[in-house]
Formats: structure tokens, sequence, C-alpha cells
């Protein structure tokens, strides 16, 4: 099946952050306003969630409006385990807050053990998606006792608690940007804290005043946040902006004359590695050769830039090495997104290839060659060829 889950632009992280919000918000609604109580609150929840799990299950595609209903509602449950654990059975926030990490570490030990990825760019078999939603599970539990015990127990308050989870999301971001912070590992770092963030933000929205809150009500921020969910997941299930893939695209080059290697590069296209790779490859059998490099000028996530001044520049000076060691004329061109993925699948679209020759980061991940990036090629059904970039 074609992945499950969306690209991570910040779309996602929108959502996330209004979803975590609902999860507060909904669960205190249901349980006080409504005076369902915890236990009932928590049945009733919970088997909404097993329906709309079972429905995402039995998809073989991601589909905005099932995951992230599933998303929805997973994260009302996750607050109400945490809440049930602490209002009925009398554990504490500390507690609660040491055994969920301890229990989202061994599902990520569990989870690698198994698959050798944590990405999320590789769920692409019902076992990889339920060690997701497993771990999706225990990252709003834990959200949801960490933030309680930040603005409550601990006394700092509301706001300023988001404000401290929005910083800590910040630090991870920046570390990611200037300090290579391994590409994954700050994705979940970041997808922990958006859960204490949104119910941080939740809480002071619809508390009273009297507590450190707006007082707006669970009824009322519950509403406006689940309006602006079903907008955006309106507009992604209209504009695919955050599909990761349409459909496989199966080999070709069989009918062409000589079959056509596409070269992704990394931030420096000629570099020693990929020059040789490209040398073994010619010395194989005749080809032709059409090289992709990445744009400087894009940032991170979901932002473009039309300036391709710095890339063009770089594509001039690799192509010549190029064609020297392939024997051929080279083309190429610089990429127009800043997810390899999407322009590799978008050259495959244009023009007819018989095989890929990757090269990868050294030792960090590039915003624009994710650390799966090999693995989501293999499943295309091409030959390919990784090399790992050196200076």
């Amino acid at each position: 099946m074609l992945n499950k889950v969306p690209e991570v632009t910040l779309y996602f992280w929108i959502i996330k952050i209004l979803a975590t919000t609902v999860g507060e918000t909904a669960a205190d609604y249901l349980n006080t306003t409504l005076n369902l109580g915890l236990s009932y609150t928590t049945a009733i929840m919970a088997g909404f969630l097993a329906i709309a799990l079972g429905a995402q299950f039995r998809l073989r595609r991601y589909l905005p409006a099932v995951y992230w209903l599933a998303v929805v509602l997973i994260s009302v449950v996750g607050t109400l385990i945490t809440d049930n654990l602490t209002d009925n059975f009398g554990v504490s926030l500390v507690t609660t807050t040491i055994v969920f990490a301890v229990a989202l570490a061994l599902t990520f030990a569990a989870w690698f053990a198994s698959e050798k990825t944590l990405s999320i760019h590789t769920i692409v078999t019902s076992k990889r998606e339920a060690f997701y939603w497993l771990t999706v599970l225990f990252t709003f539990a834990l959200g949801t006792a960490a933030g309680d015990l930040t603005a409550e127990k601990l006394n700092v308050g509301y706001w300023k608690s988001a404000l401290i989870f929005a910083g800590l999301i910040a630090v991870v971001f920046g570390s990611h940007l200037r300090l290579r912070l391994n590409a994954v590992l700050a994705f979940w770092v970041a997808y922990v804290l958006t859960r204490p963030l949104g119910a941080s933000i939740g809480d002071f929205l619809s508390q009273a005043r009297a507590d450190g809150g707006l007082g707006l009500g669970t009824t009322t921020t519950s509403i406006i946040f689940l309006l602006t969910i079903l907008a955006v997941v309106v507009f992604l299930t209209a504009t695919k902006r955050d599909r990761i893939e349409t459909e496989p695209v199966l080999a070709a080059g069989a009918g062409h004359a000589e079959p056509r290697v596409l070269v992704v590069a990394n931030k420096t296209a000629a570099t020693p590695a990929l020059i040789d790779a490209v040398r073994q490859r010619a010395a194989a059998g005749a080809a032709e050769f059409f090289m992709l490099v990445p744009n400087p000028a894009h940032l991170a996530f979901d932002r473009i830039s039309a300036d391709t001044r710095e890339g063009e520049h770089v594509l001039e000076e690799a192509l010549p090495l190029f064609h020297d060691v392939a024997h051929a004329t080279i083309e190429g061109r610089v990429a127009s997104s800043p997810n390899a993925f999407d322009d590799i699948i978008a050259e495959l679209a244009a023009r007819e290839y018989a095989e890929i020759i990757l090269e990868t980061p050294p030792a960090h991940v590039s915003h624009w060659l994710h650390v799966d990036l090999p693995q989501r090629l293999a499943h295309l059904g091409y030959p390919l060829t990784t090399v790992t970039a050196s200076h």
C-alpha cells in the first residue's frame, strides 16, 4: 500500500496543534459539561476511536478526512487515559509522565528493532502503521501528563506553559537547521511537545479567568478549533498538498534506444563519489544521464523559492565534469520542490527512465534528501544505486 500518513508540511503542524487543543477541551466538555464522567466518556470515545482506526487500517493510502479524524479522536482518548489515572486512580502526574515516557521509549525501541526505521515516510505496511498509531497514542498521553504537570502542579500557568513548550519546539527546529539534529528524532521530539503546547493553549482559552484562562469555555473553544480543522482538511483534500505520493511509478525505459539514468545529487553536485558512480555506470553500457540538483534557496518544510540562480550555478559547474566521465552529453535541472521525493516523482513521470543513482548526505539529513529516501525510492521498482557524498 502507499504511505498512510501525510507529508510533514506547515499544514501538518497546524492541524496537529489544533487537534491536541481539541483533545483537551473536548475531553473536558464531555466529562464536565455533559456530566458523562470520566469512565463513560473514555468508553464512548474509545469506541469511536476503534471505528476510526478500523477505517484507517482498511485504506490503502492516506486519506485526509479519515486520518485526521483518527488523530482528533486519539488525542481525546490519550487525554482521558491520563485523566483517569490521575483523577480516578490517584496516580500522580509525575508518575504518569514517567510511565508514559518509558512506554513511548519502549514503543520506539520495538518499532526500530522490528522495522529499522522510525520515519513516518515509510508507513507502507499494517505492522508499521500499528507501531505508528500506538506511538501517537503514547505521545498524547505523555503530552497531557507533562502539560498538566507544568501548568497546574508546578503552578507555571497556562499561557506561560504554552510559551515554554513553543520555545522548546523552536529549539528543536533550530537544532535541526543549524546543528544537524537527525530529522526523524527532531520530528518525534516536536510531535511530543505539540501535545502539551496544544493542551496549554486549550486550557488557556477555555478555563475561567479566575483560574488563569480567557473564559471562552470548552464548548466554544472546541467548536472553533474543530471548524478550523475541518476547513484545513477540506483544503488539503482538494489540493492534495500534503500527499506524499500519488500512484506508484513503475520502472520504464525498455522502449528507449539507450537507457536513461536519473542522477539525484546532494547539496554539492560534483562530488567524487557521485562522479565515480556515473563513471561506473557509463562503463557498464551506453546510457543517457539526467541530473537533478536541489535548489539551495529553498527553505525548510514547504517553503519554495523561485530563485534558482545558485542552483543553476552548481549545475553549470557540475555538468562538464560528468560529461567527461559519462562520454555523453548530460543534461539536468534545478529542483522545483524542497522535497527531493516530489521532484523525483515529477521527473520520472516527465521522462522515461531505466534506473536511478542517488547521492545521500555523509553524516546528516538534509531538508531535501530525507533519511528514508532510499527506502521510498526502492518501492518504485527502479534499479537504485546509492552512494554517500564525499568531498
